[in-house]
């Protein structure tokens, strides 16, 4: 696949073809999926320069997931709750304990370069002291 040039895509582009009348969704047969034609029209929004072979194979591949896609629509999940995980999640947390840490000093004896009881460190976004 390759990038087609801004000349190669300006006379095949139509503005019409963003209103296309063949909006109920449906592809070839009446499925969800794509047609060539759809293939080759998104290609085009793309930029993509497809062979016809690879419409072909593209529409195929698009078509099946769409129909795979279609069918976990049929499902009958009026009985299920809306969730956002399959599975129930517990937060592990643990008591919130105060324990003692080390002293600033101590700390800050250890630490490369300190300055007003701070840390300091070399500057990173080139602004002006």
């Amino acid at each position: 696949m390759s990038t087609p040039s801004p000349q190669e895509t300006t006379g095949s582009q139509a503005p019409a073809a963003l209103g296309r009348e063949d909006t109920t969704g449906l592809g070839r047969g009446g499925t969800a999926g794509l047609g060539r034609e759809d293939v080759a029209h998104l290609a085009r929004l793309a930029r993509l320069a497809l062979t016809d072979e690879e419409l072909d194979h593209f529409a195929g591949q698009l078509s099946a997931v769409l129909d795979a896609v279609a069918e976990v629509g049929k499902a009958d999940v009026d009985d299920v709750p809306p969730m956002t995980h399959a599975v129930p999640l517990t937060n592990v947390t643990r008591e919130d304990v105060v324990t003692p840490s080390l002293p600033r000093d101590v700390v800050l004896t250890q630490a490369p370069a300190a300055e007003d009881d701070r840390f300091r460190v070399p500057q990173i976004l080139g602004e002006e002291e």
